[in-house]
């Protein structure tokens, strides 16, 4: 297997060179990481030794990078950070107890832009949502949604599902507020709903039937294809476009640590979500382009909005957001909407603390995000208790002086059409 190896000057040349021949692999080259302790000049190594480890994968192309390396050159926060540079390339990466390789990717013929992100509850399928609803204005666009409760087969939404066909679903034992059930209904195009098992550092998944999702999005022929991802696990498909979401609230240390350094490097764009005045992104972003130089990243907030009409009525709503934001939601819902809100309640995922809101509260309109328990728990008691039930989107809202979100999914939506097929 041909290798390149990753070394430092911590280690005597011979005891480098010992361990090149004793490896089982064709080293075709090394890269020098620092370290000056042992360092001699004219040291052998035994096979060339680049000073840029990008430009030593594009011209060796290993299939393995081997690294050789140790403490104090390559701390476990570089070393992670060498290791989304790799498996970015495409290569694996292994060590004296690790090893990490790619997530295997299907090829996919139609043009395609992956939503994938660093974390659950960061507004990923917002952003799925607002990426499909736009595009959809002048091309024929299909979402292809993964998650932990997603159908045991592919399933196809052809149009937006009515709390009454969410609670339907429900009724069966079936997951009514799976993302592409959500996806179906605040971006009006048609989705399928695929489900996962587990998820890797790099994103990958343990087990998923994504595989036969594809083969249902093939069939339909669409002008473009979007994918949701699931939590911090990508689709596993290699799309053409790449588009991720964090959210301001992550520390930037998380959001570049760690493997996620490799999410940025994938990505054309990023997205920061529930940026306010008091939730500044302008750290995030620097960090993040301290990984991946020249990449876009748009600061945007999120805004609820009711699928029906809501003014003059008493709401009650009801979201997976963070505490602290509940007042900012409420008062976007009586600014925007004419909403009289009466409580905003933050736990949907959480069906303990949701049922002990829901026995307290009094309203005209339960309004409820399509997620954890919005159908099965907040949806069903509406009916119950003759209670109207609204379902809501959350609208990604750029901030002024950001770059135009809607020109950026336009120029990733245009250049994954004319990119060539993947085969």
């Amino acid at each position: 297997m041909r290798a390149l190896a990753l070394i430092d000057g911590e280690h005597y040349a011979s005891t480098v060179r010992a361990a090149l021949a004793e490896l089982p692999y064709e080293f075709g080259g090394a890269v020098m990481l620092g370290g000056t302790e042992k360092l001699r000049d004219g040291a052998d190594y035994g096979v060339p030794v680049h000073e840029d480890l990008d430009a030593a994968l594009r011209e060796l192309e290993p299939a393995v990078v081997v690294d050789l390396s140790d403490e104090p050159v390559l701390g476990p926060a570089r070393r992670f950070r060498v290791a989304s540079r790799v498996l970015a390339a495409g290569v694996a990466y292994v060590g004296a107890d690790f090893r990490f390789d790619p997530p295997e990717l299907e090829p996919f013929a139609i043009p395609s832009i992956a939503v994938y992100a660093d974390g659950k509850r960061v507004g990923k399928t917002a952003v799925s949502g607002h990426a499909a609803r736009t595009l959809s204005r002048d091309r024929d666009v299909l979402v292809v949604a993964m998650g932990r409760g997603g159908p045991e087969e592919p399933t196809v939404a052809e149009s937006p599902p009515s709390v009454d066909d969410l609670l339907e679903l429900s009724r069966r034992g079936l997951h009514a507020a799976s993302d592409y059930l959500e996806l179906a209904a605040v971006a009006g195009v048609p989705t399928i709903g695929c489900r996962r098992c587990g998820g890797g550092l790099a994103g990958a998944v343990a087990t998923s039937n994504v595989p036969a999702g594809l083969e249902l999005a093939r069939g339909r022929s669409p002008d473009l294809v979007v994918f949701d991802g699931s939590g911090a696990a990508m689709a596993p498909v290699a799309a053409a476009r790449r588009i991720l979401v964090t959210s301001t609230f992550n520390e930037p240390r998380d959001v570049v640590g760690a493997l996620n350094a490799y999410r940025i490097l994938l990505a054309d764009l990023a997205v920061v979500t529930m940026v306010d005045d008091d939730a500044p992104h302008e750290r995030l972003a620097a960090a993040i382009r301290e990984v991946k130089p020249g990449l876009t990243v748009i600061g945007t907030k999120l805004c609820p909005r009711p699928l029906e009409p809501v003014e003059g009525k008493r709401v009650a709503y009801f979201t997976t957001a963070r505490a602290d934001v509940h007042e900012r939601l409420a008062d976007g819902l009586r600014g925007d909407h004419g909403a009289d809100v009466v409580l905003v309640c933050g736990s949907l995922s959480d069906r303990v603390a949701l049922a002990r809101e829901l026995d307290r509260v009094d309203a005209d309109v339960f309004l409820t995000e399509v997620k954890a328990a919005g159908i099965d728990v907040v949806a069903e008691a509406g009916r119950e208790r003759g209670v109207e039930v609204v379902l809501a989107a959350n609208d990604i809202v750029p901030l002024p002086g950001e770059p135009e979100l809607d020109a950026e999914l336009r120029a990733l939506a245009e250049a994954a059409t004319a990119e060539p097929v993947a085969t």
